[in-house]
């Protein structure tokens, strides 16, 4: 008489581990496609005009250009604060030379990125360009 209960030995262990495997494998390459589809696909993009009032590195182990774009439809009031993260070193470098004046810039907005890795925002500057008076 067979007791077809109990779990066969090895070949149960080999199996289990098998399937362990593969569900990690498949975690793992599921969370990449998420992450290269959040990144390869812009929710929305535009343009936003106003003065640089804040622009930094930072971060901890992803450092990025982060920074905040002070935006006043009517003089005097208060403006409207844009926050955005700025990957690409040239447009950082154009940023930081047009500080205090007033600017366009060109951003795309990346929605559901899973990490603070890509920026602290969702809108990513693309081009910065000086306003002329």
């Amino acid at each position: 008489m067979n007791d077809t209960s109990a779990p066969a030995g090895p070949s149960f262990m080999k199996r289990l581990r098998r399937s362990v495997l593969l569900a990690i494998l498949a975690v793992v390459v599921l969370f990449g496609l998420y992450t290269w589809a959040a990144w390869a696909f812009t929710y929305s993009e535009g343009e936003r005009a106003g003065y640089v009032q804040k622009f930094s590195k930072k971060g901890w182990i992803c450092k990025t250009w982060e920074g905040e774009l002070a935006m006043a439809n009517i003089p005097g009031s208060m403006p409207q604060i844009f926050q955005f993260t700025v990957w690409d070193d040239q447009v950082a470098a154009d940023m930081n030379a047009s500080m205090g004046e007033r600017v366009t810039i060109h951003y795309k907005q990346h929605v559901g990125l899973p990490t603070t890795c890509f920026g602290d925002t969702q809108y990513f500057v693309q081009k910065v360009r000086r306003v002329e008076n």
